[in-house]
């Protein structure tokens, strides 16, 4: 299976579930931003979850099938359209060979998933197929895609996927009526539960009362390095500086006047930076999906009840592609 870019848009790239067993060494985890909508676009096809994904971020892209494919699509930051038929998100997708997909913008969101039949077939750089844009390597020689680019599918196939082509395949456009929803696991759109970080205690207690009561707005300047996210500044009780230490994506800072910034997956390993809290892992993909001009709120948790949180998500993702296997076998 193969397939061609047409027209790449702002940024385009390949990214899996990120490089974790590297960060002691100071290489960010990358991987999608949307870890979420990467992992159903997946299990719709019956992919392991780790598999490498296509990265869209916003609209305008253009792609053509080389041979006939077998594809899914997550995440909320477009639609693919082939003409005007619109492809539901969260399904495998039968498409011919020749067929031109059009992804169009959501403007309210920010990223797309296209997953292929047995994942993309890239090279593993230090244990991950993900693009590090920044330090050249990872993906497709390291950097976003261009136009011209063609792109071919592993052949790691499990029985799902197997199962999902043999009934799919044909000379048309051909899906199956159920879909994965992904907006059903997604706690609120404009709530993150956060948990209290080191550095929590070193801020005023009128400034903590603000950081959990008002709404912040994300900046423009905003990347998947960091989020720069407006609103009340923050006033420190503690003046003593903070040594680097660690931090990853997920990490909200506290610049010198007062600013946050949320670490995303292109982060850095250590920071300077007061750590005032730690976004819940299951709210990032929520906090991924931001656009310049969204705003959100935070909300405390434990971090016991954080930690079950996410259990209860993986235990949910399990299940979900359990499900997608028993549908194919009716």
């Amino acid at each position: 299976m193969r397939l061609k870019i047409i027209k790449p848009g702002i940024m385009t790239s390949i990214q899996d579930l990120g490089r974790w067993e590297y960060r002691s060494e100071g290489v960010p985890s990358s991987g999608a931003m949307d870890t979420l909508a990467a992992r159903i676009a997946n299990i719709a096809l019956g992919n392991a979850p780790h598999e490498a994904v296509i990265e869209f971020t916003y609209g305008n892209i253009a792609i053509q099938t080389q041979s006939d494919m077998l594809l899914a699509y997550s995440g909320e930051g477009g639609t693919f359209f082939i003409e005007k038929q619109l492809l539901t998100p969260g399904k495998p997708i039968f498409i011919p060979s020749g067929t031109v997909l059009n992804l169009v913008n959501n403007p309210s969101s920010v990223y797309t998933y296209l997953a292929v039949a047995g994942g993309w077939d890239i090279k593993d750089i230090l244990g991950s197929k993900s693009t590090y844009i920044t330090a050249g390597f990872g993906g497709v020689q390291g950097r976003a895609l261009k136009i011209g680019d063609e792109l071919s599918n592993n052949h790691n196939y499990t029985d799902t996927t197997k199962k999902i082509l043999l009934k799919l395949q044909g000379k048309k456009i051909n899906f199956p009526k159920w879909h994965l929803n992904k907006m059903s696991f997604i706690y609120h759109q404009t709530v993150v539960r956060v948990v209290p970080a080191h550095e929590f205690t070193w801020f005023e207690a009128s400034s903590l009362l603000n950081f959990l009561s008002s709404s912040y707005e994300l900046n423009v300047n905003s990347n998947r390095m960091g989020y720069q996210l407006d609103g009340p500044k923050l006033n420190r009780s503690v003046k003593k500086e903070l040594l680097s230490t660690a931090v990853c994506p997920g990490t909200i800072q506290v610049t010198n006047d007062g600013s946050l910034m949320l670490l995303m997956a292109d982060s850095q390993t250590i920071g300077g930076y007061p750590r005032i809290a730690q976004v819940a892992a299951v709210d990032l993909p929520t906090c991924a999906q931001l656009s310049p001009g969204n705003t959100i709120s935070f909300a405390e948790i434990s971090r016991t009840d954080a930690e079950k949180r996410y259990l209860e998500r993986e235990n949910q993702l399990r299940k979900l592609a359990i499900a997608v296997a028993m549908a194919v076998n009716k």
